[in-house]
């Protein structure tokens, strides 16, 4: 993950702030940056969105293919992730460096999103037991100012609602076995149901207090964070601990309470959103990336 050094002169400045539920940046300690968010922003892939917090800048896309569905659940398909951390982020991604930073996100992310309370998997099964949707989930870390987590996940839920996965027509062949058709008809297409895809909320222990979207300079005064995936109705699907600290089972019920809050209230506007933005079709005009 990427760092900065902060002088302890900082630390009591950025301590002192959040015991007063005042920010470097003028934020209350429960707020988040500006967000932008943009779909269908790379045209070769089946959905793909761009969201921007802060400084932090992520791009998903995901292309479905066809595949076998698991042995454990062969009427079920399945999302694969992979998180490319790109040097341009940060120095610290140079080389190998983002290797292991990529893993863990991808690790979380299949937690979070891969079952069937977050997506519907039985409706990416084509034929059970013998044809399947895969998703791949392709993650690319553009820009890196703290809060990779609920980034990402805002950005997969806005690339899952703008993917168009081809129609399939099953016909029988000469020999009795099964043909697959996809159809050329780009409006003849399936959507996925996101209303139940959790987005995530990363909580910071900063002193005696906690903050939701920490920059940089917040997160090295934390001693701990905690991730809480949330879906709409503010059911907690996934909770992991991060950081070398510890947390008392106070401050994790206090955090997990706030995650919740803070978790429920973020789907109901990014919906409205993403429809609004869909709503305006080709007449969308493209700002920023790709723009």
């Amino acid at each position: 993950m990427a760092t900065v050094q902060v002088s302890e002169a900082e630390k009591v400045y950025i301590l002192h702030g959040i015991r007063d539920d005042l920010r470097v940046d003028g934020r209350g300690c429960e707020d988040y940056r500006h967000m932008e968010i943009e779909t269908d922003v790379v045209s070769n892939t089946d959905g793909s969105a761009k969201v921007t917090l802060g400084h932090t800048a992520v791009l998903v896309g995901i292309k479905a293919d066809i595949g076998k569905p698991r042995p454990m659940v062969p009427n079920e398909g399945y999302l694969e992730f992979f998180v490319d951390c790109s040097a341009n982020a940060t120095p610290e991604f140079e080389g190998r460096g983002g290797e292991e930073l990529g893993t863990e996100l991808s690790n979380t992310l299949y937690k979070v999103f891969n079952n069937k309370h977050s997506v519907d998997l039985k409706g990416l099964c084509i034929s059970a037991g013998e044809h399947c949707w895969v998703l791949y989930v392709d993650v690319l870390l553009l820009q890196c100012d703290g809060n990779l987590y609920d980034a990402i996940s805002v950005a997969i839920k806005a690339a899952l609602f703008n993917t168009k996965i081809p129609r399939v027509h099953i016909s029988a062949d000469e020999e009795g076995g099964k043909e697959i058709e996809l159809s050329d008809d780009p409006y003849d297409c399936m959507r996925l149901n996101v209303e139940n895809v959790p987005c995530i909320v990363t909580l910071c222990k900063v002193g005696h207090r906690h903050v939701v979207d920490a920059t940089l300079q917040e997160k090295a005064c934390s001693v701990a964070s905690l991730i809480i995936s949330v879906t709409h109705k503010g059911t907690v699907t996934c909770t992991r601990k991060v950081g070398g600290g510890s947390l008392d089972p106070e401050s994790i019920f206090e955090m997990t309470k706030a995650g919740k809050r803070v978790g429920k209230a973020l789907h109901a506007p990014l919906m409205k959103l993403l429809q609004q933005e869909e709503s305006l079709g080709k007449t969308r005009q493209k700002v920023g990336f790709l723009g």
